[in-house]
């Protein structure tokens, strides 16, 4: 139990970081870029995203299931895809229909997806317990 809360507590403080990134070129591309909020939304998510694998992988999780680092981030961020989803509806909705500025928004989002990604992203790649992400993602390409 100690471990899993240290990994918690190590997995919230990287997705902290994750998300001042994801705000900051959220908010340069609308103010700064004249980008849409949703598509502004969705390239900060995918920046944030790329940042917090390199953190989760240097300092968050001690087990890794996929063997193969080539596909780990790919994986990684395909999982946040459903984080990714869940982020542009909470965004949207908040924005189209409550009229809320959208970094109030992108914080609520943030809060919607952060328990969704810790538990997809810890249960299918980084704990000891074998599944089948393992075994596609260890499969070596194979040589023509």
């Amino acid at each position: 139990m100690r471990f899993i809360t240290r990994e918690l507590i190590t997995y919230t403080a990287a997705s902290a970081a994750s998300l001042a990134v994801d705000v900051g070129v959220l908010t340069l591309l609308v103010s700064k870029g004249g980008w849409q909020y949703l598509p502004a939304a969705i390239t900060s998510f995918v920046a944030g995203g790329v940042f917090l694998y390199f953190l989760s992988t240097a300092f968050v999780f001690r087990f890794r299931r996929i063997s193969n680092r080539v596909i780990e981030l790919p994986v990684f961020l395909a999982l946040g895809l459903i984080g990714l989803v869940v982020n542009t509806l909470v965004i949207f909705a908040a924005v189209e229909t409550l009229h809320v500025h959208y970094l109030l928004a992108k914080g609520a989002a943030a809060g919607c997806t952060f328990a969704l990604n810790y538990v997809l992203r810890r249960n299918l790649m980084f704990s000891r317990v074998p599944g089948a992400l393992t075994r596609i993602a260890a499969a070596e390409p194979r040589d023509a």
